[in-house]
């Protein structure tokens, strides 16, 4: 883990998990997105199973969750 003013990076985003998650939004094509990989480590779960339940319970999310 590397380490910033003798911080790592987990321990930031610990400290300011709202940051962290902006920094995780990329703008393609003029809309806000989140690599899969990214979220999936947010709820630490592998990126396999959160695509996964996403395909078994598309249902549950808005229209525009994946493209």
């Amino acid at each position: 883990m590397a380490k910033k003013d003798g911080i790592t990076k987990k321990e930031q985003c610990q400290a300011q998990p709202i940051e962290c998650v902006e920094n995780l939004i990329i703008v393609l094509r003029d809309r806000q997105v989140m690599l899969d990989h990214d979220l999936a480590r947010l709820y630490g779960v592998e990126t396999k199973r959160l695509n996964e339940q996403v395909r078994r319970n598309i249902e549950r999310f808005p229209e525009d969750f994946m493209f």
